[in-house]
């Protein structure tokens, strides 16, 4: 699968580690590439979410994973860009959910209130979640409905 990094200073050491995990034996079947911030000096977390999420909504990555301080700033962006789920995720649980049930594309890790490791189980249950369709998809429609009808005007 191909994956898009990206983080904000708050983020920079947890992307690091997880990039290092995600190419290693532990999730070495995936492309990632890295969008940055590629140090810990102070930067805007929206240049780094709009353009994860452009490269997920054009197709060219599967799945996003954003890191911020509480990854709340992060998905707000990601959710500006047509094409883009974004969810925050601070449990495994929720970051399966949120690929079952919302069809989430990119996952947000507030990287200030969890381990390198509950990370990696987040990132394991997104990316091994698919989108359960059903009476889920009847919800995520009436969301691309909404997002349509907010668009146009």
């Amino acid at each position: 699968m191909r994956l898009i990094l990206g983080a904000d200073h708050a983020g920079y050491e947890m992307k690091k580690g997880l990039i290092s995990w995600l190419k290693s034996a532990a999730g070495g079947r995936h492309q990632v590439r890295d969008i940055g911030t590629y140090s810990p000096e102070p930067c805007d977390y929206p240049d780094i979410a709009e353009k994860v999420s452009r490269m997920v909504a054009g197709g060219r990555a599967a799945r996003g994973i954003l890191l911020c301080g509480t990854g709340t700033g992060m998905a707000i962006v990601a959710n500006k860009i047509k094409g883009v789920r974004s969810g925050v995720a601070w449990i495994p649980a929720a970051a399966e959910l949120a690929a079952e049930h919302n069809h989430v594309n990119v996952l947000c890790i507030p990287s200030r209130f969890t381990t390198l490791q509950k990370a990696e189980k987040m990132i394991q249950a997104f990316l091994k979640t698919k989108f359960a369709g059903g009476r889920h998809a009847r919800r995520v429609n009436k969301i691309d409905v909404l997002d349509q009808r907010i668009r146009s005007r």
